[in-house]
């Protein structure tokens, strides 16, 4: 289906020039690409597709998103975890 998900920034990086990240999906890390939104810190909501940052999000909308996903069934299909 491919959703954007939300995650925290919990990491900073370079990869070959690109800023990267480090983003925690309610429990599931997964390195994105952060180019699309450079000015995201650690600590930050965003949403991801396809392993681009895409948006920054406050942290109330985020969570309450994982939660519905997580309830219906589509965060583990989504990250591959199911």
């Amino acid at each position: 289906m491919c959703l954007g998900i939300p995650g925290r920034v919990e990491r900073r990086f370079e990869a070959d020039g690109a800023p990267m990240g480090t983003v925690d999906f309610g429990g599931v890390r997964k390195d994105v690409c952060l180019a699309y939104v450079p000015e995201l810190q650690v600590g930050d909501w965003t949403i991801v597709h396809v392993g681009f940052a895409l948006t920054r999000l406050d942290e109330a909308s985020a969570k309450e998103t994982l939660a519905m996903m997580r309830s219906v069934g589509m965060l583990d299909s989504e990250l591959g975890t199911a």
